[in-house]
């Protein structure tokens, strides 16, 4: 006999309104999870490599302001370019002077952030081995001799900065001498409480740290205070399945606690959870070329405040928007 016959009729329209429910928070789900278009709109660049204003040369990291122009670490130009919204040509803001190691040279500069708090960027400015800040058209020291590629600043104004050579995050605050270390620095290698080469990272209201550990095919997650991290994103080895990594650069979390990593090796973007045994393409390299819908070597990446998706499309020499189409999916 059907279970439902020998139901009243009240339980019957609670049953049924428990399904609806369900069914609704689970498309609601669903549609908060971004979705993307496949075929990107170029932002800045994209006009092959090269130091024109209409031209980039192998970008780096880049962050977004609240107006959607893009900042730029223009890395094989040694300047950093902001591109305004709709624009066909970048202004130089950092760097009119060839590269170098004076006040107002860079050196292959691989990431910048904004410091809301001073009013200012923050510039790795990696083959200098050192990271700057820049205002009001001045540079000034805050580490040196440092292999620094990836940066980050939490809510109290602290900068994490990525060091290569040592394997290690430390956390800086003004008139610090050495920082502080918040992850890595037993040596390189593939415990969890190591690191091999990390690069690109992004910090969270909790204070977690989120590490591209680069030659270890992964994403770190690092508590505050914690010892050693935790994998939430390939540690698989190198490889093109979904529960792989090649090589990955950038990384950010979105409003939903998604990581969104720069898988640069396999030319895609990957999206995991945290506990998942494996990811989910987000934008797919499809052929490793310069169309609209292709990626080579991808590796900074920013959202803004829409969350639409920027890429750093290095060997395109280009960055990438793609849109956040999860509104209209909804609505």
């Amino acid at each position: 006999m059907n279970s439902l016959a020998i139901m009243s009729m009240d339980t019957v329209t609670a049953f049924c309104k428990n399904l609806t429910e369900t069914a609704i928070k689970e498309e609601q789900t669903q549609a908060k999870k971004n979705k993307f278009r496949q075929f990107a709109i170029t932002v800045a660049g994209g006009n092959g490599d090269g130091d024109l204003l209409n031209q980039l040369f192998c970008p780096e990291g880049i962050c977004i302001d609240i107006d959607k122009s893009v900042y730029i670490a223009d890395c094989v130009n040694d300047r950093i370019v902001k591109w305004k919204s709709n624009s066909n040509t970048g202004q130089i803001i950092v760097n009119e002077n060839g590269q170098g190691i004076k006040y107002n040279q860079l050196s292959r500069p691989t990431d910048i952030i904004f410091d809301k708090q001073n009013n200012s960027f923050i510039i790795s400015d990696f083959g200098n081995k050192r990271v700057i800040r820049y205002f009001d058209q001045n540079q000034q020291i805050l580490i040196s001799n440092i292999d620094c590629w990836g940066l980050t600043i939490d809510k109290n104004g602290f900068i994490y900065v990525s060091d290569l050579d040592n394997h290690e995050i430390r956390r800086w605050k003004q008139g610090d001498k050495k920082g502080e270390l918040v992850a890595g620095g037993n040596r390189k290698g593939n415990g969890l409480n190591q690191l091999d080469c990390p690069t690109y990272i992004f910090i969270d209201d909790d204070y977690s740290l989120y590490i591209s550990d680069s030659e270890n095919h992964r994403v770190m997650k690092w508590k505050k205070d914690a010892k050693e991290g935790i994998i939430v994103a390939g540690g698989n080895g190198k490889g093109y399945s979904l529960k792989e990594l090649s090589s990955p650069l950038g990384v950010i979390v979105d409003h939903l606690g998604q990581i969104y990593v720069a898988d640069t090796g396999n030319h895609r973007i990957m999206r995991w959870c945290e506990g998942d045994k494996k990811g989910e393409v987000v934008v797919d390299g499809n052929g490793r070329e310069d169309k609209s819908n292709q990626l080579l070597g991808p590796t900074g990446l920013s959202f803004d405040n829409e969350e639409n998706l920027y890429v750093a499309d290095k060997h395109n020499h280009r960055i990438q928007k793609y849109e956040n189409i999860s509104r209209e999916t909804f609505f």
